[in-house]
């Protein structure tokens, strides 16, 4: 029998991604849940966090493990091994399938799935809504957050977007927390460095105005964080932010910063995208960065992600609306 996990993976509204089989394999256009075959040595958490890194280019938290779907398909057995996952991620990049999809939970089951992840999908839902009520209450009941060495340690081994939400939480009600977030995000652990930074855009969601006073220093930061996770995290934070509110040397480090994003071959998808909605609030400010980022937009149309396609046609849109006005005013300069 071939074990294979597989990962129900969540985004912040609750929806589930679900992707598509392309038309040679064993089950042609049929969708399925993301995953594949555990390799020799390999546990099976670290099997789903590589399947979707490298399927998907998708930064997961694993919350939970589901009960296995044992399926003979008459070709093969497989025992399908599921993991319910939380993201922030929404821009998957396709490796391997057609086409993805984020549904609500309640059409879910409405998809053409393969057998055993119908089955994988019954399961999961009839499980709701009583998984995420139990890792809240026992989440941090019995963690002491003055404690570096306790707090470090929950957020290492955080499940899932309750989880998170908890933290940001304390963090909000306790500077001394959000300071340690910080200081977390920008560690050599990987692991703490994005779970960290992950609670850090669930503190600036709900308050945004908390980040300003740390806003300069992470814009200097961000050439040296060479984590994937905590760089796109940061971004999405600084892309929902008032950029107005740092100086113009800042302004200007973080346009050199996003646009070498922009025109690196090995940048993720999700990083593009939050790169090209900050210099699109930064051409707000200084219209004459309009024909270079429009320039490197359509540079990128030609990488084939129908994601990062979708949101560069909306921000050419936007941009030829400060094109249309840039005479009217006067524009600073960086």
């Amino acid at each position: 029998m071939i074990r294979v996990t597989c990962a129900i993976i969540r985004n912040e509204d609750n929806e589930i991604l679900i992707v598509q089989r392309g038309e040679n394999t064993d089950h042609p256009l049929k969708w399925e849940f993301p995953g594949g075959k555990i390799n020799e040595g390999e546990s099976e958490e670290e099997c789903i966090i590589r399947e979707i890194q490298e399927e998907l280019s998708m930064d997961i938290v694993i919350c939970s493990r589901m009960e296995n779907v044992d399926y003979d398909y008459g070709i093969k057995e497989i025992s399908l091994i599921p993991f319910v996952c939380d993201t922030l991620d929404d821009l998957p990049v396709l490796s391997e399938h057609l086409d993805f999809k984020w549904l609500a939970p309640s059409v879910l089951i409405e998809a053409d799935f393969s057998e055993a992840d119908v089955i994988v999908a019954h399961n999961y839902l009839n499980a709701q809504p009583y998984d995420d009520e139990v890792k809240v209450s026992s989440s941090g009941s019995d963690v002491n957050l003055a404690d570096d060495e306790d707090l470090r340690s929950m957020v290492i081994s955080m499940m899932g977007m309750k989880n998170a939400e908890w933290v940001a939480t304390s963090a909000i009600d306790n500077p001394a927390v959000f300071k340690k977030m910080l200081e977390y995000s920008y560690s050599e652990d990987k692991k703490l460095a994005f779970h960290a930074s992950w609670i850090l855009t669930k503190v600036c969601d709900k308050y945004p105005d908390i980040i300003y006073p740390y806003l300069p220093g992470i814009v200097e930061m961000l050439k040296k964080i060479d984590n994937e996770s905590a760089q796109r995290s940061f971004l999405r934070i600084i892309s929902m932010s008032e950029i107005s509110k740092i100086s113009v040397r800042h302004h200007g480090l973080l346009a050199d910063h996003c646009f070498a994003e922009l025109k690196s071959g090995f940048s993720a998808i999700a990083i593009k995208a939050y790169s090209m909605e900050i210099l699109y609030k930064l051409a707000v400010i200084y219209p004459e960065l309009v024909n270079e980022l429009s320039a490197t937009i359509n540079l990128l149309q030609g990488e084939g992600s129908a994601g990062i396609i979708a949101r560069g046609r909306a921000v050419m849109k936007k941009l030829a609306e400060i094109s249309g006005n840039k005479n009217s005013g006067r524009s600073s300069s960086l």
